[in-house]
């Protein structure tokens, strides 16, 4: 899907495929794509979030779902997109592409839902409005 096409704001990270990616297959073991999610997703958080909301929010992965579509390979050029859909008073619901930047295929389609987790008790807390309002232009429905 190309996102700006559609008028879609997304949040993206460049991924190339190392070795350690490889499994006995010889392409990217599935595991690795899960890694991939998190790590757009918080990489979203981290250029997003002033300072002091990280130093008073986390986020903790409750439920992941991944399509996997294609195989990547050693050397491939990747990119992972980001974006937020759902949303209730705890948890956002995240969506991520990983799509290779050669032919624009997608490789991967994964769904995740993030609680957000106050870091000064260490439990799930309600999202406020200012994180809500932060991360809105990334709100969509695809």
């Amino acid at each position: 899907m190309s996102f700006a096409k559609h008028g879609l704001q997304v949040f993206e990270i460049p991924i190339t495929v190392q070795p350690e990616d490889i499994d006995d297959n010889d392409h990217v073991n599935n595991v690795v794509y899960l890694r991939w999610i998190f790590d757009v997703a918080l990489a979203h958080w981290n250029v997003s979030a002033p300072p002091e909301m990280k130093q008073q929010y986390g986020w903790v992965a409750t439920r992941h779902e991944i399509d996997y579509r294609r195989e990547a390979v050693l050397g491939d050029a990747i990119v992972a997109h980001t974006w937020i859909g759902g949303v209730d008073s705890r948890r956002f619901e995240r969506h991520t592409e990983i799509v290779r930047v050669s032919d624009d295929h997608v490789l991967a389609r994964g769904k995740s839902l993030w609680t957000l987790l106050s870091r000064d008790t260490g439990r799930i807390t309600r999202i406020p409005p200012e994180m809500i309002e932060l991360f809105k232009a990334y709100m969509h429905q695809t």
